[in-house]
């Protein structure tokens, strides 16, 4: 849109093309107007919105601009932990611009990636890194919202469950179904969870149920860090003919082995790897993921998973399959239970 202004008002995704089969990286406010969304299969996309463009994706481009936005972070704090290519985490507490308002540094950053770039920018400004998160959702796709300390309350009160990073769409079901939808529904600000409600996170969400009792307060103690650490890597494929018969998965699963063990040796995380897992996408769009503990790429464990896999399958037909590496890690939150 940027590059070509003639697509700035018009449906428009990246995605693939009408003739062959794929999935949508993302899309912009026109066509999300039509419902269509990332990770919606392009099929599925163009019966939502038959007028909507596809476009191929350019990754260096997109690459090349990150680091350009990354370097405009940098004039104001070193302390950056990017997300991904479009998306950060600045602690500007010691940044002395603006005599200090994080208000003020948001608007000149946003004020300045246009400039230099041409690209709009969203920003949340919130006391912690969640909440910054959620702040930076609430005035897309071109402004600034600003969660102050006395704010926090009122916000955390009304906030879905469901917004917060982490719970999908399984555990907003499931959350759902135990009549939690908010946030005021688990925990008051400035309040212990109840015996009663923390055994009952316990038991469905295990160590989730920390980080929910957490968020519901409005509770981040993460800090920035400026290098994140990688939790996993895969590589996966949707395929141009859904597959019927175990045999052909098998094949393809061998295709994607190649990628998976150059991105292995690229990450330089070969001694922290714990455990392979093998993705299914069915022809009815639902998906599985099998896993089991593994410190190398055993090809008969990734078939054995392939198997069970394949027994979730409930007679549909194989459009997707993937495989992906897990490794340890060493900030994982810790629940403390009263005694």
């Amino acid at each position: 849109m940027r590059d070509n202004p003639s697509l700035k008002h018009i449906p428009i995704a990246i995605g693939g093309n009408r003739h062959e089969r794929g999935v949508i990286a993302t899309c912009n406010y026109p066509a999300r107007a039509f419902g269509v969304r990332s990770a919606m299969s392009t099929h599925e996309a163009l019966k939502r919105c038959p007028q909507l463009t596809l476009l191929r994706g350019n990754m260096e481009k997109y690459k090349s601009v990150s680091r350009q936005i990354q370097a405009i972070f940098l004039r104001y704090t070193e302390l950056v932990e990017p997300l991904s290519l479009d998306e950060a985490y600045l602690d500007v507490s010691d940044c002395s611009l603006f005599h200090g308002s994080a208000t003020f540094i948001a608007e000149d950053i946003r004020r300045t990636v246009l400039q230099e770039t041409g690209l709009t920018v969203s920003a949340g400004v919130a006391p912690n890194k969640f909440l910054a998160k959620i702040a930076s959702d609430e005035n897309k796709p071109d402004g600034l919202f600003v969660l102050s300390p006395d704010k926090i309350k009122d916000f955390i009160h009304t906030l879905p469950l469901r917004r917060i990073p982490g719970v999908g769409q399984k555990t907003a079901e499931k959350l759902t179904q135990l009549s939690l939808t908010h946030c005021r529904d688990i925990v008051t600000l400035g309040e212990e969870p109840s015996t009663q409600m923390l055994a009952l996170l316990l038991k469905h969400f295990g160590s989730l149920a920390s980080t929910l009792i957490k968020r519901s307060q409005g509770i981040d103690e993460r800090p920035v860090q400026q290098s994140r650490e990688r939790k996993s890597i895969g590589v996966e494929q949707t395929l141009a003919k859904d597959l019927e018969q175990l045999e052909q998965a098998q094949a393809e699963l061998l295709k994607l082995l190649p990628t998976l063990e150059q991105r292995l040796s690229q990450s330089g995380k070969a001694s922290l790897l714990q455990k392979i897992g093998v993705k299914l996408k069915f022809s009815d769009f639902r998906q599985t993921t099998v896993e089991t503990q593994s410190n190398q790429l055993n090809m008969l464990l990734f078939k054995q998973l392939l198997e069970q896999a394949w027994q979730r399958r409930q007679d549909k037909a194989v459009r997707l399959i993937g495989i992906q590496l897990g490794f340890k890690t060493f900030c994982e939150e810790q629940l403390s239970l009263p005694f």
